[in-house]
């Protein structure tokens, strides 16, 4: 019977049923079949509405999308352009920072493929840069900030498992700068080998662009100052950040309006809210069962059967932590994934915040490989180019990002140096 259930929800998921109706369902009926009553799973929803972080989901997602919809792209753009064009391979600085910016305030590394990879591809192109490689790192670049506070992936993630917010956001500062390092260098070389031509340093075009942006690049500020400062919580740094913006992109800029315009960004930003707030109040029903039928400890004692060190558990946890990023977007992997693989990873002395830099950093390395990473459908779409091109061209990209991968997981330091020197 339990097979055929299983069998159905596979068939289910496959004709395109939503993500929180299976893993529910699943929920459900797993619990039904072990006697146990199935108020469980509503009992999960009630608590995740009292957990106190519930509330820097939707304010976070709020921020990030008036940014979005409004011109802060185009002015980010103009800013990066002028303060690193003049440098060797300064343009692709310019392309890692704003897309680095954008996708830390806006949540989402597709966002920021189709806002700045358009501004950014003409740019690369008319400066020398190889047609595949501009393709490259505007797909490449759009990830690049999952790893920065706010990143929504971040929150999620210690919602999810329980991990606290505030040394996730910590602990994610170094590795995030490894990567960009990494595509950095990547990007230095091929900017020399190609001969690309540099924007002359123009201390009136910089002006312009910082006076132009300033209001956008204090959310850094009042984000890092105020968590990391110890003035407010996470949640309130939340709410700020969402109020500050609403004043600045209404009232500053007037880029939106706010009868014409704030219904459609609370409409889109609210959908995913809500998809990701249903998917996880599901999945914390699924994790009950999975705890009880301790199934963690199974998957525990078959990974002591085949891998005799941390260091090899950590390898294997890659791979497979790849192949499910180039399949499933990085919530749904959060929800689905990370109940089963963190009871075994804490059996094996992983530490729990160093599990889940390496899972986040996983699945933004993930978004650049086939099948369906999720970057490259979004870039195939974005620029017109088929997937199989997309596979060609995100390859190189991809080692970069494995490398960085390796580093952030065999280093743990990287993850967690910052808080034992915070005493965190």
């Amino acid at each position: 019977m339990g097979i055929a259930v299983a069998i159905v929800l596979v068939l289910l998921a496959l004709l395109g049923t939503p993500l929180f109706t299976i893993v529910g369902s699943a929920a459900i009926v797993l619990f039904s079949f072990a006697g146990i009553d199935t108020q469980s799973v509503a009992v999960e929803m009630y608590r995740l509405a009292a957990n106190p972080f519930m509330l820097t989901i939707p304010l976070f997602t709020f921020a990030g999308f008036l940014m979005a919809e409004s011109g802060t792209a185009g002015r980010i753009a103009r800013l990066a352009r002028a303060g690193l064009g003049w440098l060797p391979g300064g343009l692709v600085l310019a392309v890692i920072g704003a897309c680095t910016f954008f996708t830390t305030f806006s949540g989402a590394s597709g966002v920021t493929i189709i806002a700045l990879g358009g501004l950014f591809l003409p740019v690369l192109t008319a400066e020398g840069y190889p047609k595949k490689f501009a393709y490259g790192l505007a797909t490449t670049a759009g990830s690049m900030g999952l790893l920065f506070p706010p990143s929504l992936p971040l929150l999620v993630y210690g919602m999810q498992s329980k991990v606290d917010i505030d040394k996730l956001f910590i602990a994610g500062l170094l590795p995030g700068v490894v990567t960009i390092l990494a595509l950095s260098i990547f990007g230095g070389i091929v900017s020399w080998r190609s001969g690309a031509k540099r924007t002359a340093f123009n201390a009136r075009e910089f002006l312009d662009a910082v006076r132009e942006t300033k209001w956008e690049l204090l959310v850094p500020v009042i984000i890092f100052g105020g968590i990391f400062g110890g003035i407010v919580t996470v949640a309130e740094v939340a709410a700020i950040t969402a109020f500050y913006l609403l004043i600045v992109e209404v009232y500053v800029y007037k880029d939106l309006q706010l009868v014409r315009d704030m219904p459609r960004v609370i409409r889109k930003s609210m959908t995913l809210v809500g998809a990701i707030l249903l998917i996880l109040s599901c999945a914390l029903g699924l994790t009950n069962y999975l705890v009880d039928a301790e199934v963690p400890m199974k998957i525990f004692a078959v990974a002591q059967t085949y891998f005799t060190s941390k260091w090899t558990f950590l390898l294997a946890l890659n791979v497979f932590l790849l192949i499910v990023g180039s399949i499933l977007d990085i919530f749904s992997a959060t929800f689905v994934v990370v109940p089963l693989i963190m009871p075994v990873a804490r059996e094996v002395g992983i530490d729990p915040v160093h599990l889940a830099i390496i899972f986040i950093a996983n699945m933004q390395t993930a978004y650049l490989l086939p099948p369906a990473g999720m970057d490259l459908v979004v870039a195939s779409l974005a620029f017109n180019q088929p997937m199989t091109k997309m596979y060609r061209i995100a390859l190189p990209f991809g080692i970069v990002m494995i490398a960085a991968l390796m580093l952030i997981t065999y280093v743990p330091w990287l993850s967690l140096g910052l808080l034992q020197y915070l005493g965190k």
